[in-house]
């Protein structure tokens, strides 16, 4: 196991990366750590309901996890942050369940009052341990 880290910046992602200053995952030996993703598409424009920005976050994610050697199978804890958690939770489950349809990884949701920018409804991070899951 190599428990050097590495900073894993996929195709379309260097320019968060240098603007504000954060890598979108680390990968250390199996473990990576995902950057929250929010719902934008590769133009940086946001979805327009929550639907589409949790599609647009989660295939952000499966882009990174791409990136570092994993899948969404990989996925051991996801943690969702909501500017309308009561509101859109349902909205936000369905997209999740496409992506996670069995084998659920563990999940926490919490209600915020901001993200980055005022149109965005959710921003998500997960953990993962590369070759875990089932591909």
């Amino acid at each position: 196991m190599n428990d050097k880290m590495q900073r894993i910046v996929p195709e379309g992602t260097q320019p968060l990366y240098d603007n504000y200053h954060f890598a979108p995952a680390i990968r250390v030996g199996d473990r990576i750590w995902l950057s929250g993703q929010v719902g934008i598409n590769a133009d940086f424009v946001a979805g327009k309901d929550m639907e589409e920005q949790a599609r647009f976050a989660f295939e952000a994610i499966k882009a990174t996890l791409a990136a570092a050697g994993a899948s969404l199978a990989d996925v051991v804890e996801l943690m969702s942050f909501h500017t309308d958690l009561r509101g859109e939770i349902a909205d936000f489950v369905k997209v999740k369940d496409a992506y996670f349809p069995n084998d659920y990884p563990c999940w926490t949701a919490v209600g915020v009052t901001q993200l980055a920018a005022p149109e965005y409804k959710v921003e998500i991070r997960v953990v993962a341990v590369a070759g875990s899951g089932e591909s």
